[in-house]
């Protein structure tokens, strides 16, 4: 599932401001990105099913590289999907329960505000 409505996609941030605010808000690097790409993941655990699912934001680096701090990085439209094991994450034609919604429109919005600041 894409969110369009949220003012991320498009929005070009300094890698080191994205990197500290996604952190705080409690997105996930970890290994995911490349010179030229960056994955950030917001875990979510459905603890009634044990379903997963992950919010992610995407950037490419439109100027310097990866994981330089100076470096200018294109915000992606951000997605959720749902884990299958051993497939990987599933974007479309996927129902996703509403508290999910909820809390990624959030977490989506919580990232643009504070990226305007």
């Amino acid at each position: 599932m894409k969110f369009e409505e949220v003012a991320l996609s498009g929005k070009t941030v300094q890698f080191s401001v994205l990197d500290h605010l996604a952190n705080e808000l409690g997105f996930v690097l970890a290994g995911q990105w490349d010179y030229e790409r960056v994955t950030y993941d917001y875990k979510f655990e459905d603890m009634v099913t044990g379903d997963v699912y992950y919010l992610r934001v995407q950037g490419i680096a439109v100027e310097g590289e990866i994981p330089h701090k100076y470096a200018q990085v294109k915000l992606l439209t951000p997605l959720l999907g749902k884990y299958y094991y051993p497939h990987g994450v599933e974007y479309a034609d996927e129902e996703f329960p509403k508290n999910i919604l909820e809390n990624s429109k959030r977490k989506l919005q919580a990232l643009s505000e504070a990226l305007q600041a």
